[in-house]
């Protein structure tokens, strides 16, 4: 007799991937459906509840390949990355590396950099929320110390770069666009800040020299060493002016004195 266990494992087996031999290690009995068909019920219903959490997750990559094309593919995609959590609103993460690999997609070189895109949309709006800035207490900081300054970024804060025109490819794919909807793939790549703050998710270009500050904060860098990062990419990086946007804009939202 199987443990429970090896029975879930082999019920995967036979579910997702059609084997066999896990299917007859069932020991599946009785009724007017035969096994193969019985399972292949309970292997509609996983792969329809996946398809749905995806789309949501995807709309724009949906839009632009079809939905039967979806479809395709996050069947394959549910194959190569099981889930590990619970909490499906916490799964598909790996899709846009997925769809690196995934042969049908490999004309649409933009196609994964747009998934890495909605996927810092949605993880943006569930993750979680952060207390405002604490201006007095910054203030308060004598200027000999504040270069050892280390900044906290809000939770929901996420960067994507892409070579490709994600931005506009992304806007030009909602639902409620009635504009251009023709995108340039030539136009040149975007670096984008997604965030969430108090009017819900927001995504916006940013520089060079804000991405290689903000991605040193969140590396627990100083402030020192920050603006460092960013002037080696961006000479004429403006540090004061950056730090209060991103605090006002709630993308910064703590910091802590040495």
């Amino acid at each position: 007799m199987q443990s429970l266990r090896d029975l879930q494992r082999s019920f995967c087996a036979a579910t997702l991937f059609g084997d066999p031999v896990a299917l007859a290690s069932l020991g599946i009995v009785g009724g007017r459906l035969d096994p193969k068909a019985r399972i292949a019920v309970y292997r509609n219903n996983v792969l329809g509840n996946y398809r749905k959490a995806m789309a949501a997750t995807y709309p724009v990559v949906q839009r632009l390949v079809g939905a039967s094309f979806f479809a395709a593919a996050v069947d394959y995609f549910v194959r190569g990355y099981p889930s590990k959590r619970g909490d499906i609103n916490r799964y598909g993460g790996e899709f846009a590396l997925f769809l690196v690999s995934y042969r049908p997609a490999r004309e649409l070189v933009y196609l994964p950099d747009v998934a890495r895109l909605e996927w810092a949309i949605d993880q943006a709006a569930i993750a979680a929320d952060a207390p405002p800035f604490d201006l007095e207490a910054l203030a308060a900081v004598p200027p000999s110390r504040q270069a050892a300054l280390r900044f906290s970024l809000h939770p929901s804060l996420r960067i994507v770069s892409s070579p490709h025109p994600v931005f506009r490819i992304w806007r030009a794919n909602q639902v409620d666009q009635c504009g251009e909807d023709r995108v340039d793939l030539g136009e040149g790549g975007d670096t984008l800040l997604v965030s969430r703050g108090n009017a819900g998710v927001s995504i916006e270009r940013i520089s060079a020299g804000e991405r290689a500050f903000l991605a040193a904060l969140a590396d627990n860098a100083t402030l020192a060493e920050a603006a460092g990062r960013a002037q080696e990419v961006e000479a004429l990086f403006d540090l004061a002016a950056t730090l209060r946007r991103h605090v006002a804009g709630q993308t910064i939202v703590a910091f802590r004195a040495p």
